[in-house]
């Protein structure tokens, strides 16, 4: 019988979210601060194709961490066409919410996946 995958897949995925949403949080709380740059993660497709993908350190002095959860995502900044406000930040409220609302939902799907693949495997296994 060959491995299953799914659980792996999907397990990426959440960990993926979980550092798309830290990210989110953290626009969010630098909203006022100036000259702050919106940041995004990488897509999941990107981190797919490549699984050797490290952090990226944009600034010299900025230290590579070891937290288990961002070793494998690395962030960029968000190039979906931003307003620059007066004090040289980047950071929309609105589309905060949006890209969190989107985790929320991205989240919700690969629950519901994993769930279903599981009771399926359950019934199978079910003498």
């Amino acid at each position: 019988m060959q491995p299953v995958n799914l659980f792996n897949l999907a397990a990426q995925q959440a960990r993926w979210l979980s550092v798309r949403q830290s990210v989110i949080a953290g626009n969010v709380a630098n909203v006022n601060t100036p000259g702050y740059v919106a940041r995004d993660v990488k897509p999941f497709e990107a981190v797919l194709d490549n699984r050797h993908v490290a952090m990226a350190a944009t600034e010299p002095g900025h230290m590579q961490g070891n937290n288990p959860l961002i070793q494998d995502v690395s962030l960029r900044e968000d190039d979906e066409n931003p307003v620059v406000l007066p004090s040289g930040n980047t950071v929309s409220l609105q589309t905060e919410l949006v890209k969190s609302a989107d985790v929320q939902r991205q989240f919700n799907l690969n629950t519901a996946i994993v769930k279903a693949f599981h009771n399926m495997l359950a019934m199978a296994t079910k003498e």
